[in-house]
Order: C-alpha cells, then sequence, then structure tokens
C-alpha cells in the first residue's frame, strides 16, 4: 500500500510541478509505448466491445454506433480550448490527467447496462482525445523542436502509434473471450492510468516561450488561419478522407463478420493494419523530403477507393483481401503524418495547437457522423456491400479534392 501511495505521489509531483528539461532528454520511444497504449484502448477497442455489448443486451447496431458519434462530436468541442492550453506548455498536465481520467472513465464504463450510460461515458472519452492522443503529442514536438527535425519525429512517434490495432485488437479479443467485455473494460482502464499516465508524467514542463512571442504579436492565429484559403481546402481534403477511413476502420470488423470469415482470419486481418500503418510511415521517411505533403495525399487517398470496391465486389476469400487492407494501412498511416506536418508546411508553425484544434471541429463533426450514418445506411441495406460502395464514391470525390488543392495551394501558399 505504500509502495502505491509513492507511485501516485510521484506520478502526481511529476505531472504538475515545474522544471526546465527539455523533451530533447526525453526518450521518443518511451512516448511511442503511451500512444500505442492511448490509441489501442481508447480508439481501436470500440469495434470488439461494441459488439459484445450487443449480443449481450440485443442493441440496434445503430444505436451503439451512435457512442462513437458522440464521442468524436465531444472531442470537436474541446478541441480548441485544449490546442491553447498545449501552445502554452501545459502538455505534461493535459497527458497526465486525460489518461487517469481516461482510465477511470473506462473502469466506470465497465457498469454500463443501458445505451444512455454508454453515452455518457464515450462522451467523456471523447473530451480526452484531444488531451491523450496525436494532436497533444505533436503539438508538445512541434513546440520543441525546428521543423525538419519536428518533421522526423512525428514520423518516427507514428511508427510506434502504428503498432496500437496489431497489440490491441488481438489482445481485446482474447480478453473478451476469457474474461469478458466488462472486466476487459477495467483492465484497459488500469493501462490508462499505470502505463500512460506514468510515462507522460515524465515529459518536461517546458512553457512554451514561442507561445508568448506569438501572442503578443498576434500575427499567426485561428482568425488568420481562417483567411487562408489553403486553411479552408485542407480542412474540406481532410474531412472527406477522415470519414471515410474511420467509418471503413470501426465497421471493418462486422464487415469481416458478415463476409463470413472465421474468427482467426478476421484477427488476423485486422493485425496486418497496424504493420501496414508502419510500413507507409517507414516508406515515408525515406522519400519525405522528396514529396510535398498535398502529393502525398492524392497518393495515398487513391487507395481508398481501391479497397473498398474490392471489398465489395471480389469473393470472400482472405487472401484475396489481404492486400488491399496492407494498401489501406499504408495509407491511412502516411496520412496521419501528413495531417501532422500540412499546417506547419503549408500554413505556418505558430500557434500549432490552437489552429490544429481548429481544423479538428469539423473533422471530428464528420467523423463523428459517418459510422453512424454507416451504421444507418446498414440497418435499411442489411448489407455491408451497400456501405463500401458508398464509401468508395466519397473516396473518389476526396481524391478530386487533394487534387484540386494541389494547385490552389501554389497560389495561396503563405510564408511561415
Amino acid at each position: 500500500m505504500n509502495q502505491l501511495r509513492h507511485v501516485s505521489l510521484r506520478l502526481f509531483k511529476g505531472a504538475f510541478s515545474s522544471d526546465k528539461t527539455s523533451i530533447k532528454s526525453f526518450p521518443l520511444a518511451l512516448l511511442g509505448i503511451a500512444q500505442i497504449c492511448s490509441w489501442g484502448t481508447l480508439y481501436y477497442s470500440f469495434p470488439q466491445l461494441a459488439e459484445a455489448m450487443i449480443g449481450e443486451f440485443g442493441w440496434i447496431k445503430s444505436d451503439v454506433y451512435a457512442a462513437l458519434t458522440i464521442c468524436f462530436l465531444f472531442s470537436s468541442i474541446t478541441a480548441i480550448s485544449v490546442g491553447k492550453l498545449l501552445d502554452k506548455g501545459y502538455g505534461r498536465q493535459i497527458m497526465v490527467s486525460g489518461s487517469i481520467v481516461a482510465g477511470l472513465l473506462l473502469i466506470v464504463a465497465s457498469q454500463v447496462n443501458s445505451i444512455l450510460g454508454l453515452y455518457l461515458v464515450f462522451a467523456g472519452i471523447g473530451v480526452l482525445h484531444s488531451a491523450t492522443l496525436y494532436e497533444a503529442a505533436f503539438s508538445v514536438i512541434v513546440n520543441n523542436y525546428q521543423h525538419e527535425t519536428a518533421r522526423k519525429k512525428i514520423i518516427t512517434l507514428t511508427l510506434w502509434g502504428g503498432f496500437a490495432s496489431t497489440i490491441f485488437i488481438p489482445l481485446i479479443e482474447y480478453l473478451i473471450l476469457s474474461i469478458d467485455w466488462r472486466d476487459t473494460l477495467i483492465v484497459l482502464g488500469l493501462i490508462n492510468i499505470v502505463i500512460c499516465a506514468v510515462i507522460y508524467s515524465f515529459l518536461p514542463q517546458n512553457r512554451n516561450k514561442q507561445y508568448k512571442e506569438h501572442k503578443s504579436s498576434n500575427e499567426h492565429n485561428v482568425r488568420w488561419a481562417m483567411k487562408q484559403p489553403i486553411f479552408w481546402a485542407l480542412l474540406l481534403c481532410f474531412s472527406l478522407f477522415a470519414a471515410t477511413a474511420t467509418t471503413f476502420k470501426f465497421h471493418l470488423y462486422p464487415i469481416l463478420l458478415e463476409k463470413g470469415l472465421s474468427i482467426q482470419d478476421i484477427m488476423i486481418t485486422l493485425a496486418i493494419m497496424g504493420p501496414s500503418q508502419v510500413f507507409g510511415r517507414f516508406a515515408m521517411g525515406f522519400i519525405s523530403s522528396n514529396i510535398s505533403a498535398l502529393q502525398l495525399g492524392i497518393f495515398t487517398t487513391a487507395v481508398l477507393p481501391l479497397t473498398f470496391f474490392a471489398l465489395a465486389l471480389l469473393p470472400t476469400n482472405i487472401w484475396l483481401f489481404i492486400p488491399f487492407i496492407i494498401l489501406f494501412g499504408a495509407a491511412t498511416g502516411i496520412m496521419t503524418i501528413v495531417k501532422g506536418i500540412a499546417i506547419p508546411e503549408l500554413l505556418t508553425r505558430e500557434a500549432y495547437g490552437v489552429i490544429n484544434g481548429a481544423m479538428n471541429i469539423p473533422i471530428k463533426l464528420i467523423k463523428a457522423a459517418a459510422p453512424a450514418i454507416a451504421a444507418f445506411v446498414w440497418v435499411m441495406t442489411t448489407s455491408y456491400d451497400s456501405v463500401l460502395i458508398l464509401l468508395g464514391l466519397t473516396s473518389l470525390l476526396a481524391v478530386l479534392c487533394f487534387t484540386v488543392v494541389k494547385y490552389i495551394s501554389k497560389f495561396s501558399k503563405s510564408p511561415n
């Protein structure tokens, strides 16, 4: 008991005390491990937990997936406020407290017996997405490194984060089968408190000097960014990509179930996505200096319609599906980096957290609606093939938008 009290005391002191250590002395691998756990527990866990709840309570799929909509909705509400605090250099406090509260919410979720309770829990988890996932981690990196170094660090961090689905999807499936979904949620909650919060407590305080300078000059901020055509152009591109990719990720588990694949084949297919993301990000490490963010956007977005149409039209065979899952994983892995570097590359490095937060509001609103709309389409048609065709058509529009934005950027790109 004394040891537990000592660890807790160290955690809170580390999170909220002030020091002058630099992030350059903080091992990026530790941040990567924490991000694996944050993404695995707060993001990738939903489809399996949702199917387990549907199986126990007999809830309608569209009603359950509305919890995901609420999650993204509340994430968008807090994006700018969290971004401002990140710009001020409070990354450590935000990420530690966010992980602790997220862990407690997951433990509370283990006692849910109603749809309303599920909605309340995922509303809280949505609030914490901006405080624990890439947005917070990227802000810490951008605020502490020059552009090229920050770009490389972001790529490296996403290499770590790419293993979240590979590790946690099989782990969650094993836990659900072994100890049921309620105890699984307790385990996921403890991972946030014991692993994520502890690692984040070692992040440097490093109040951002640049933030004060930018605030006083008031040159580059959200109001300024919203006057730039490239801001809105990027927003449209990222929104379309996010809508289709997020919907596919969260419905892939039931899609493969409906296709008739065995649980073992489904686990293999889903587990491949993580290494595919890592492969895409690793490849980008070699080509990132020779290709722009928008060129990468066009290339990666073009992969999505191929994947969606293939799964809708090909006969059910794991070996036919796997190549397209690999392509999809690589594309989404690269797009994470594109989104992370687009603002400093095409807009400004200043006020990164708050501008990124402002852009994320509509993106998350669209992400919030898309999986629920797909669930509704499934309820109406009782077939995921119609959902896949709809995703394919929407993703074709995303390819067109990225191509147009590439030309817009030549005339509207602002100096950093």
